[in-house]
């Protein structure tokens, strides 16, 4: 019945789904192309986490976005070299 458009799903029965297929419910619902898992979600998003960022002195800031930057774009082109 789902799939044929005659019923919706409920939140709860929605978030289940989403936890077993390990992405996020945006995207279970369309309304995101990026397919994040509940790992990265959880990790990122942590407003603790984000918070001890922010109070960090700018340089050390810098840095740190830099390395991420630097991981993200290697990533790709491991991925790109790979095909």
């Amino acid at each position: 019945m789902y799939e044929r458009g005659d019923a919706l799903l409920s939140i709860e029965v929605a978030r289940k789904i989403a936890d077993k297929l390990d992405v996020s419910l945006d995207y279970l619902s369309g309304k995101t192309d990026n397919q994040l898992d509940a790992r990265t979600l959880d990790r990122t998003l942590q407003v603790d986490r984000v918070l001890q960022v922010q109070k960090l002195p700018e340089d050390i800031r810098e840095k740190l976005f830099y390395f991420i930057d630097m991981s993200i774009r290697d990533s790709k082109a491991k991925q790109a070299y790979a095909q």
